[in-house]
């Protein structure tokens, strides 16, 4: 699954020029937590909701609204900006590239960027309904979680023992939990799966789970 596939495509965004004021309005009428920042087209950073909140006057400050309302009215982004790394991802990056970048620099969201020109922003949030959908969490089916010997064939294997006893795998995730062994994880479009389960232990795999879930 590429980034292209699961991004926010053009994103509403703001200039450097753009005050702390205009921002809060934008986040707020929007319910965005996050502004792209472009200077003439080109993008030069990224605003949260958070950054806005430690540049703010703290609540407990003996300014009045009115001081406050003037203070922020005319702090521009480019005070937040000027000291930010501009991290931005291709559309044609894997999913799993994007979290991974997300991971390793402990942000939220990236812009995404072809031939200069900002496209749209990929999420957290877009990445845990990449996982949901890749694990099948919201469609009906049966679950098992099988703990296989991690070695060549092992799924093939057990392939071939679900479509033989009339099971269809409609997702499938392999998790590596300690050293020599693996966790299974498949949901089928099969209601009952008992001939499936017995199949499976008799050729000596672990079920080490089998439940029927239908719509979330």
């Amino acid at each position: 699954m590429r980034v292209r596939d699961k991004m926010t495509p053009n994103p509403v965004t703001i200039t450097p020029q753009t005050t702390i004021a205009e921002a809060l309005t934008l986040m707020r009428e929007g319910k965005f937590r996050r502004l792209p920042v472009l200077d003439r087209g080109k993008l030069v950073g990224i605003v949260t909701d958070r950054d806005l909140s430690e540049v703010s006057p703290s609540p407990a400050t003996s300014l009045s609204i009115f001081e406050l309302n003037y203070l922020l009215a005319r702090t521009k982004i480019d005070t937040i900006i000027k000291k930010q790394k501009v991290i931005s991802i291709s559309p044609d990056a894997y999913l799993e590239e994007a979290a991974l970048m997300m991971r390793d620099n402990e942000i939220g969201a990236i812009p995404v960027v072809e031939d200069g020109k900002l496209l749209g922003i990929i999420t957290e949030s877009d990445i845990f309904d990449a996982f949901i959908e890749l694990m099948g969490l919201r469609d009906p089916g049966t679950r098992l979680e099988l703990e296989l010997e991690d070695k060549p064939g092992m799924l093939v294997r057990v392939s071939e023992i679900v479509w033989k006893n009339g099971g269809d795998i409609s997702h499938l995730a392999v998790f590596h939990e300690r050293l020599g062994r693996a966790t299974l994880v498949l949901q089928l479009r099969t209601t009952n799966a008992e001939d499936i389960v017995k199949a499976l232990k008799e050729e000596g795999i672990s079920v080490k789970s089998a439940a029927w879930k239908g719509h979330a």
